[in-house]
């Protein structure tokens, strides 16, 4: 894999959202084509590196903007309103620098942040089959009986971004039984990335497996992450609020397609008794729907960031329970809205958009699969048990 060249340094929110906007609208262009033929973004992937954004929630004092969170949500919404699987792909690059700014020591971050605003891109093997939760995990982390350093083995799943980085972020448990996340490079000696994503959304993630046979890890690369979750931090929060942004930009696209399909290919309904489908009452009502409840989301994920923020500058029990219930809120919304959006493109605009040559079914085939992360349902739970009962919500990181 090889290092993005030229890679240009950000500086401050708003450049961060202006290029996250050029990039969104080179991205947008072949979307669709990339979807129907699963063509893997390689040079997408290249030019977002060089861009810089990968690099903006790196601390101003080790060189990066340090964004604020209401900054780095937008720009993930609106690199998945182009599109949804590179809008995916860099979210666990951007929860792994999270676990290192708590949990790193200060020789790991300053390298591993200077790697990042070098252009590398961090993947993720965190998740596995078979386990008997979705958090309990079997890779196992063992001392080198050769010298220093540990050795990995096991086989991860749904390993997103791990195809195209340079850095694969591992979930390992070591002798005793702890929780470890080992940075692995991904040209390590054992390690094999498979392209064996088949799911039917975010076709283009290559989310798919990573298997470690006896692969050495130095000692400085591995950082404590079980730790993250045994005392209030932002880790969680973080990682729950790209996923709100990755929803939100999914329910903007279907939205604006919508509006676009309608408006120039769409025929009024035989019995409106209108001339144009864009006077027909039902579908001026169910726009009225669809937008109120998409404003409303774009605005709790403002929200959520500002929450987040407050967080990680003031960090305890309360800022970070806040900052969860905050984005369990935004979570909740932008599941619900970007499943509606994409199912009421159809509705409105009839069959005609189901033909495969528009591509529009990439909108709700993208919100399914994606809004099975970490499912809403007991977000509702605990957002109620919060305000009802005052209680914060637990400290796993999934809520």
């Amino acid at each position: 894999m090889s290092l993005s060249q030229h890679v240009a340094v950000i500086t401050s929110d708003e450049q961060a959202l202006i290029v996250a906007s050029d990039l969104a609208e080179d991205f947008k262009r072949d979307s669709a084509l990339r979807d129907r033929e699963r063509r893997l973004p390689h040079p997408e992937l290249e030019a977002f590196s060089r861009s810089g954004l990968w690099g903006i929630s790196v601390p101003k004092e080790y060189g990066g903007a340090g964004v604020s969170n209401v900054t780095l949500a937008k720009v993930i919404a609106l690199i998945a309103e182009a599109d949804a699987s590179l809008g995916q792909i860099p979210q666990n690059h951007f929860y792994a620098l999270e676990v290192l700014r708590v949990n790193g020591s200060e020789p790991q971050k300053q390298r591993l942040y200077a790697e990042v605003l070098a252009g590398r891109r961090f993947g993720n093997a965190l998740a596995e089959l078979g386990t008997k939760t979705a958090h309990d995990r079997t890779t196992r982390l063992s001392r080198d009986s050769n010298g220093p350093g540990y050795r990995i083995d096991g086989r991860k799943f749904y390993a997103t971004g791990a195809l195209y980085a340079q850095r694969i972020p591992t979930s390992v448990v070591d002798e005793h039984g702890v929780q470890q996340l080992a940075f692995v490079p991904a040209d390590a000696q054992g390690l094999d990335v498979i392209d064996d994503w088949s799911g039917f959304g975010q076709r283009t993630t290559g989310s798919g497996s990573v298997q470690f046979d006896n692969v050495w890890v130095d000692e400085a690369d591995v950082v404590p992450f079980q730790s993250a979750f045994e005392r209030p931090t932002p880790v969680g929060p973080l990682a729950q609020i790209l996923h709100a942004a990755i929803d939100t930009g999914i329910a903007r696209a279907a939205y604006e397609d919508a509006l676009r399909f309608v408006r120039t290919k769409t025929r009024p309904w035989i019995d409106s008794g209108n001339d144009k489908a864009t006077d027909d009452p039902l579908t001026i009502k169910s726009f009225g729907h669809l937008s109120i409840r998409l404003h409303a989301t774009e605005a709790l994920l403002e929200r959520a960031g500002e929450f987040l923020d407050k967080a990680q500058t003031q960090t305890n029990a309360d800022t970070v329970a806040a900052a969860s219930i905050a984005v369990a809120e935004v979570r909740a919304l932008s599941t619900e809205i970007s499943l509606a959006a994409g199912s009421t493109l159809f509705e409105l605009a009839g069959s005609q958009a189901t033909l495969a040559e528009h591509g529009r079914g990439r909108h709700w085939r993208n919100a399914r699969v994606h809004t099975l992360h970490d499912p809403v349902r007991w977000k509702y739970h605990a957002v109620g048990n919060y305000y009802l009962n005052q209680q914060n919500p637990p400290l796993r990181g999934t809520i």
